[in-house]
């Protein structure tokens, strides 16, 4: 089996499970100086878009692609190739198809989506200048395209409306929900969707404070949350978008409306997908393979899911001691370190919350 995979940034995550498998991996990579360029088989340089990767695939003669793109804005380019290599070639594309990322790359038509198949969102109105205001505040301000909190404004007056329109023409107006941030991983392949447990990302707060910086835990544990509704929700959006790979879902829940509310998907690998993996024993990028070799299934995630406590935490530089090889596995380890210098952070497990909170004082 020979698998062809498309950026070399999140390579090292998978490498181990990929040679575990007998694959021959070949990798294509627009960066010549980019990280994990050493661990696949054979790599090859190309210039942006999907033209490279796609003549390499051929080439090559592999027997799917699998994108790993942590990023927006190619996904779309990689969609049209997937219908493309899919349609003329029988290649699979591990990947969400054209309709699935438009619903969800633009938070407008991600918005309309959800009101198209029933699921609760906080009230929004599309701003042309701040006198249109209409929702009460404080409300979040944001543009149709971005990721990672960029664009991103808590505002509690009208002076700060006035403000973000100083550097913008339209905005998403939201409502600001105070409560608990959630996300949730779906695997989605061939109609099969399996929803992974929630994890806990922090309250919510008026100053916006970066995800990245926020303590995480798994899995969820909010006082009149039903994991299961959680579960249940993402499971029917995923069905929704009716595509393949991985579906990042984020949530609010609010106490004192007692209302769970959808506020975005992603469809590519997530930053939490350690703390997932930590959580229940199943490693998303993995199951990207999987789904390339014909070895996901609903039973087989079944078989594999595993029941710890985790939590996340951002450390900066972590001096700790070294986890064992394979370093980016929780096969054998009971801690993960990720992220680049500066803004690393420290993912760890264990089967009681006594145990992972002494863990966790070995490590920091």
């Amino acid at each position: 089996m020979k698998l062809l995979f498309i950026g070399s940034r999140l390579y090292d995550d998978l490498d181990w499970y990929v040679r575990s498998k007998g694959i021959e991996s070949v990798l294509t990579e627009s960066n010549e100086n980019a990280i994990n360029l050493d661990l696949p088989d054979q790599v090859f340089i190309v210039p942006r878009g999907m033209d490279g990767p796609k003549q390499v695939a051929l080439m090559q003669n592999v027997d799917a692609i699998v994108p790993l793109i942590g990023i927006d804005p190619p996904l779309i380019d990689v969609a049209y190739m997937k219908e493309e290599i899919e349609s003329e070639h029988d290649i699979p594309v591990i990947a969400a198809g054209v309709r699935a990322v438009e619903l969800t790359s633009n938070k407008i038509k991600t918005k309309e989506f959800y009101n198209e198949i029933n699921v609760a969102t906080p009230d929004y109105q599309i701003l042309n200048n701040p006198d249109e205001i209409e929702i009460e505040f404080p409300v979040v301000l944001k543009q149709g395209e971005g990721q990672g909190g960029k664009d991103i404004k808590v505002a509690k007056s009208i002076e700060d409306v006035t403000e973000y329109f100083e550097h913008f023409n339209q905005a998403l107006c939201e409502k600001f929900i105070e409560g608990s941030e959630i996300s949730i991983e779906v695997l989605g392949f061939a109609g099969e969707y399996v929803a992974l447990p929630p994890i806990y990302k922090g309250e919510t707060t008026l100053e916006g404070i970066h995800p990245l910086n926020k303590v995480k835990t798994g899995p969820c544990m909010v006082e009149g949350l039903d994991n299961n509704l959680v579960q249940h929700v993402a499971y029917k959006i995923a069905k929704n978008l009716d595509s393949d790979g991985i579906f990042e879902m984020d949530f609010m829940f609010s106490k004192e409306n007692n209302q769970l509310y959808a506020i975005e998907v992603n469809t590519r690998p997530n930053g939490t997908r350690y703390l997932t993996t930590a959580t229940c024993g199943v490693n998303s990028l993995c199951e990207l393979v999987n789904m390339a070799i014909g070895e996901f299934s609903l039973a087989n995630i079944s078989d594999k899911l595993e029941y710890h406590y985790s939590t996340e935490i951002p450390i900066g530089n972590y001096e700790g001691p070294s986890p064992n090889e394979p370093v980016k596995s929780f096969e054998e380890n009971d801690f993960v370190v990720h992220g680049p210098e500066g803004y690393q952070r420290v993912t760890a497990r264990a089967d009681s919350k006594k145990e992972l909170d002494n863990l966790v004082g070995k490590l920091i």
